[in-house]
């Protein structure tokens, strides 16, 4: 969807000047200046409107700035912050301006309707009761005029405005020889217009506070009733897509109308409190004695204080300030009416609220929003049935200074920051005086009620969260955008230059995953393991080369295809490397200093018995470079369960209990885990060789169960998961992660587990530890010692098991199954990296022994789990072959749940 841009204006004059002074020149103009004049006095209303141009002045500059760096389309004050600062502040901003405006337009329409009254009133005529009801009526009717207008098109509205300045200005000049001539009859004098005398401005320099329409008045409620008057200086820019040149017409026509505007405003309120009286009874036989003619205050019936048609009395011709106050009036909502609802459009086209998106349809040749105008129409039509101007102005006081705070802020973060886009043309703007501005604008919001500035402050931060929330896809190059660059460059090298501590380690994964869809469930595991704190770096390595375009559409769609799983990943595609020189690239280069992986996570090779020898032996060696790099390896292979379920449904909605020696707590000796754990990262003979009596019976009891699992005919067939659907690996807080805890390399088999079982859930999984005992210890000692060494790393588990009978020799079965596996891959040849010799063959038998009967001792254990994360055995290239290698593996994790295994690099990952 596309806002069209009409382009009307060619000159400054008429694009921008005339919305200004129209919208500046609203009902303060003819109906209230008389009013502040007499309750601030003459030496504080001029102090009032130097303050309001002030801030206007430092806001027209920052708008001017921001206004010329860079092309300008639809959408007012949104566009322009939503482009500098980012959708977040320039949508929550623009939806504040958008509903002062609209109030706004119901304000200046109840000051037309009062003036209408007034001059009812004095003819002793009335629709219902000359007051709050009459107001409504004629005010619901001038609003809906005034959208008819609007949706006819800006030709209309062109026209409309054009006549109706012409009626102002006429005005103007009228109350200004009116003054200057002074009162032509005793009526006028006793009403107290007196004529310009600098004894009555004497006595209207001070101000006089008083009572009045329900509340005690002084500085700054008399200021929060003044400063909505000068709220039109974003007239212009609300409609920057209509014209020519906004760059150009913007901060000539708002500056113009801003001194144009107060010159009139300190013209007439001088004017008033020097020609007329406070206070003032009415009765002709005192006219010519003003001491005498005020006696009545403060109950009088005329005079400033009392009377707002003071301005038609001190006029020329009194009609005449009638027209005007009504042309200034309507003027003004009709610009608030015009303006609201391409900035909703410009909301519902960015798609930044999705409930605006149906209000910004465009319809017509012109684009326009009509279902905007019905909006804000409503919305006005809400505020107008209050029908008090002067609890209105307050509430559009503090949403206009928050929007001009804003304004000013922009300028002033992107003058400060000074990202490369920022250009502006205009160069009469200087970042102190736009935070100077800003500050006062949310100090004025403070003073004059610091009630309404919460509220105000609330619905912003509400507004703002709900887009960090929502996250809408943007990229306008904003200064906030720089902001953070800026901020992300310098963390990383404070992070780069700074010594790490091991209880500030967090997984930072270098996914070995290809082109997307190939391998989801690694992403599945990385996004439980770095889906709080961390990221992950996808991995792709691509053999033959790419041209710039298929590169960049490659990474395009990956990019997007991570970013609709919400992963917290960043993409990495190499291209012309064969597998091993794209690794061993990808291992040296990824990240940037501390922020580089320090775990490399690979998923399991199933058809490694029909592969090559030279892509066994690739495998193999990505496995080493990574424990040569420094990194700690983890090798995931899903289950069956992947695939078609097999088996019955286990029932996890009862944790297991864990049954604990009863014997008393050991001290804790040191802090490494090797006391309890070998440190070698094979499984080596622990006890010696010998078998125990408790482990000859537990070899007794798992033999029947072993032989019928572990019979050859049951062993996974199919290698591959290319021919079945996709099953996201999942996990509530009913499942079930063992962790098998072998060996110590630095805490990682624990610390990954741990993390998994709190983020893999809602709610936390049943962690279960299984330990093995070391040799020259008890069972009693190891186990509590182990219980100890967890709460001191405030590991929170359900289960802890010590494992015994490690030593008993494997079922035949486990032997049968382990032969068929190994069958193709025996060679005679003694120097075959790839194949198992004969003599490596008898060398490792007690290792593969331990092997075969670690497999016995997961199925006893942990058949039931969801997730098994278990010690990796290292892959030594200088003794193992690669195929005995993976034959470990496979015999460990063949026909089992999921299973990830593990290594750390000997670094220390987990602290107490």
């Amino acid at each position: 969807m596309k806002i069209p841009d009409i382009k009307n204006f060619d000159h400054f004059s008429t694009g921008v000047l005339i919305p200004c002074l129209l919208n500046i020149w609203g009902v303060m103009l003819f109906l209230r200046i008389s009013w502040v004049v007499a309750q601030a006095g003459i030496g504080l209303t001029l102090l009032i409107i130097s303050v309001s141009c002030v801030v206007c002045v430092l806001t027209t500059l920052s708008l001017s700035a921001i206004c010329t760096n860079g092309e300008l389309k639809g959408g007012g004050v949104y566009y322009l912050v939503s482009r500098s600062l980012g959708a977040e502040l320039g949508a929550s901003v623009g939806v504040i301006f958008a509903f002062a405006n609209a109030v706004a337009a119901s304000m200046n329409t109840i000051g037309f309707c009062e003036s209408l009254n007034e001059l009812l009133k004095s003819h002793n005529l009335k629709i219902i009761d000359n007051s709050v009801n009459d107001t409504r009526i004629v005010g619901a009717f001038a609003l809906l005029v005034m959208c008819l207008i609007c949706a006819f098109g800006m030709d209309w509205e062109t026209k409309t405005q054009n006549f109706l300045i012409v009626i102002i200005v006429a005005a103007i000049i009228n109350y200004l020889i009116g003054a200057a001539i002074g009162p032509t009859t005793d009526r006028e004098k006793a009403e107290g217009f007196q004529g310009i005398s600098m004894d009555i401005a004497s006595k209207n320099w001070h101000p006089d506070y008083r009572y009045s329409e329900g509340q005690y008045h002084g500085f700054f409620s008399v200021f929060t009733i003044y400063f909505p008057a000068v709220t039109g200086v974003q007239a212009g820019a609300n409609i920057c897509g209509d014209l020519k040149d906004p760059a150009s017409a913007i901060p000539k026509g708002t500056l113009l109308a801003i001194a144009i505007s107060t010159t009139s405003y300190l013209a007439m309120a001088t004017l008033s409190g020097m020609a007329s009286l406070r206070d003032a009874s009415g009765n002709m036989t005192q006219a010519s004695d003003p001491d005498t003619l005020g006696s009545c205050a403060p109950k009088c019936n005329y005079g400033l204080h009392n009377n707002y048609g003071i301005m038609q009395l001190m006029a020329f011709w009194g009609p005449l300030i009638y027209g005007g106050c009504w042309a200034a009036t309507l003027s003004t909502a009709l610009t608030n009416l015009l303006s609201v609802p391409r900035l909703i459009q410009a909301l519902g086209v960015d798609r930044i609220y999705p409930g605006l998106i149906f209000f910004s349809k465009p319809y017509g040749k012109h684009g326009e929003p009509y279902r905007g105008y019905v909006l804000v129409f409503f919305v006005s039509f809400i505020f107008l049935l209050n029908a008090d101007l002067n609890k209105i102005a307050p509430l559009i006081t503090n949403f206009y200074l928050g929007s001009y705070a804003l304004i000013n802020f922009c300028t002033f973060h992107a003058s400060f920051f000074k990202p490369i886009s920022w250009r502006p043309s205009f160069r009469y703007y200087n970042l102190w005086l736009s935070l100077i501005g800003g500050i006062m604008c949310l100090v004025i919001m403070m003073i004059i009620s610091w009630v309404m500035a919460l509220i105000t402050t609330f619905i912003f931060l509400f507004l703002y969260f709900l887009l960090l929330y929502r996250k809408p896809e943007t990229d306008w190059g904003s200064s906030t955008d720089a902001q953070r660059y800026q901020e992300t460059i310098a963390r990383i090298l404070q992070i780069s230059h700074r010594s790490v501590s091991t209880k500030s380690y967090n997984p930072q994964l270098l996914v070995m995953h290809g082109k997307p869809h190939s391998r989801e469930w690694l992403l599945d595991m990385a996004k439980l393991i770095t889906s709080i704190g961390s990221f992950m770096i996808v991995a792709d390595i691509h053999a033959a080369s790419m041209t710039i375009a298929e590169r960049n559409e490659r990474i395009s769609l990956a990019d997007e295809w991570l970013r609709k799983r919400k992963l917290r990943a960043f993409y990495v595609l190499l291209h012309s490397f064969d597998l091993q020189q794209g690794i061993l690239a990808m291992i040296q280069c990824a990240g940037l200093g501390h922020l580089a992986p320090n775990i490399m996570l690979i998923g399991y090779k199933y058809r490694w018995q029909k592969s090559t020898c030279e892509d066994l032996l690739a495998y193999y060696h990505t496995l080493h470079l990574g424990f040569e790099f420094g990194l700690a390896v983890a090798i995931l292979r899903v289950s069956q369960n992947f695939r078609p379920l097999r088996g019955g449904v286990r029932d996890h909605s009862v944790p297991t209990s864990s049954k604990e020696p009863a014997t008393p707590t050991l001290s804790y000796q040191a802090s490494r885990v090797r006391a309890v754990m070998p440190e070698n990262s094979d499984i080596d003979e622990w006890n010696g060789g010998r078998q125990s009596r408790q482990e000859s019976e537990v070899a007794k009891r798992l033999s029947r169960a072993t032989e019928e699992f572990s019979a050859p005919d049951l062993r996974e067939r199919s290698a591959t998961l290319g021919d079945f659907k996709y099953k996201p690996l999942v996990f509530h807080e009913n499942s079930t992660l063992d962790a098998w805890w072998l060996y110590d390399d630095g805490g990682m088999n624990i610390l990954l587990p741990y993390i998994i079982a709190r983020r893999g859930a809602k709610e936390k999984m049943h962690l279960r530890v299984f330990v093995l005992p070391r040799a020259g210890l008890q069972v009693a000692e190891s186990y509590a010692y182990m219980k100890n060494l967890l709460q001191k790393f405030r590991i929170e588990y359900s289960q802890l098991t010590l494992v015994e009978g490690i030593n008993v020799k494997p079922a035949q079965s486990t032997w049968a199954l382990f032969e068929s596996m190994i069958k193709e891959h025996k060679t005679e040849n003694d120097d075959d990296p790839c194949l198992i010799t004969n003599e490596e063959y008898h060398r490792q038998i007690m290792k593969t022994t331990r092997h075969l009967r670690l497999r016995e001792l997961v199925i006893e254990h942990s058949y039931d789990a969801d997730l098994i994360v278990m010690t990796l055995p290292y892959p030594r290239e200088d003794s193992v072959s690669a195929a005995l290698y993976m034959a470990w593996l496979d015999i460990i994790s063949c026909d089992l749940p999921h299973m990830m295994f593990v290594r750390g690099n000997q670094t220390s990952v987990i602290d107490a």
